[in-house]
């Protein structure tokens, strides 16, 4: 796919800019988020989203609506189908599937696309159409006309590994499956095994929606027993399962919460990490602060442990430092950023100059 990649970052900023009056394609994997990002985004806006799965209509009738006679003129006219607008309000189209369709369905959707009109009946003003596709080896799909894909603007969609590890921590995915994504983030879309592009069949392997349905298996248990291994095989491929409750039966790092709640307690532990453990601390930290309020009575510990934690990167592992200042400048956690600026001055201040010295 030669489309230049985008998070949801980036999405939104675009979403943001570009006129209700471009069509968009989203282009990814399945259960990488694109309907559940896009209604997230468009219900802030106050806009309905109405997502058609395409790949679902048999003809276009199912698309358009059903003919009827107008005794009135005498003519053929088709009945708006029952996700049409009447109130005048402008709404999201969201044509889900869309390489799957049939070659008679892409037909009446390029004339949707094009004149912004169903069956003669033109979408209310500010009403946005946007596509999403799949692609590779191991779908089946439909071949679309250049012309049809001429009226959208492609977008790659690829969330960050980041992007997931937070909207997971926001909808109370089990913290053994953040951690394990944390440390492993090959696992998250993909069998790191596998050759790329490689079809293969009805074989189980990760995606970011298996996540979440694994870690509703396991939410409230402490202990994972066999049958925990088979239906987590059964989610997301033996493979994946495997390396993951290896991954609980031995992790051994420290949270980011335990280092602002309780960081004298785990730093002898911490001298001894390597970089790259120090940084999935790091993202810990700062995805804590981005979703969970400091309780006032926690405010001067948590205040006074940050401040202790990154003296201690500073000094002793300057590669972790390095990347604990990134993320501050990063952009990726905002809420973080205001609890730094706002209850840390100091720490602050020391962070930008940081960034500074090493760029």
């Amino acid at each position: 796919m030669a489309n230049i990649q985008t998070d949801i970052t980036a999405l939104r900023s675009m979403l943001d800019r570009t006129p209700s009056t471009h069509n968009i394609m989203l282009v990814g994997n399945h259960g990488i988020g694109k309907s559940e990002f896009l209604t997230g985004y468009f219900q802030e806006k106050g806009l309905k989203v109405v997502a058609l799965f395409l790949g679902q209509m048999a003809d276009p009738g199912d698309l358009i609506g059903l003919p009827h006679l107008d005794e009135n003129t005498g003519r053929t006219d088709f009945m708006p189908p029952y996700w049409f607008p009447t109130d005048g309000k402008p709404i999201v189209l969201f044509l889900d599937e869309l390489n799957r369709a049939r070659p008679e369905i892409l037909q009446t959707v390029m004339d949707l696309c094009l004149n912004r009109k169903l069956a003669g009946r033109p979408l209310p003003e500010g009403s946005r159409i946007i596509a999403a596709v799949n692609y590779g080896d191991n779908y089946q799909l439909t071949d679309m006309d250049p012309a049809l894909v001429s009226r959208f603007n492609i977008v790659n969609f690829r969330p960050s590994v980041e992007e997931w590890l937070l909207w997971a921590r926001k909808a109370g995915v089990d913290g053994r499956v953040i951690d394990f994504i944390q440390e492993n983030h090959i696992w998250l879309d993909r069998n790191p095994d596998s050759k790329e592009g490689e079809d293969t069949g009805i074989d189980k392997t990760p995606d970011r929606r298996a996540w979440k349905r694994v870690s509703d298996i396991i939410a409230g248990r402490d202990e994972l027993d066999a049958l925990d291994t088979k239906i987590i095989s059964s989610i997301v491929g033996p493979k994946a399962a495997s390396a993951f409750l290896s991954n609980v039966k031995n992790s051994r790092l420290v949270s980011g919460k335990d280092v602002l709640y309780s960081l004298q307690k785990v730093m002898k532990t911490m001298k001894g990490y390597k970089p790259h453990e120090l940084c999935v601390i790091n993202d810990g930290i700062f995805r804590h602060l981005e979703v969970e309020n400091v309780a006032p009575g926690d405010l001067d510990k948590v205040k006074q442990n940050v401040d202790d934690y990154f003296s201690f990167l500073a000094k002793e592992k300057k590669e972790a430092a390095g990347h604990f200042a990134n993320l501050y400048v990063g952009g990726t956690y905002p809420e973080a950023v205001k609890f730094f600026a706002k209850q840390c001055p100091f720490l602050t201040m020391g962070l930008i100059q940081y960034v500074k010295s090493i760029r």
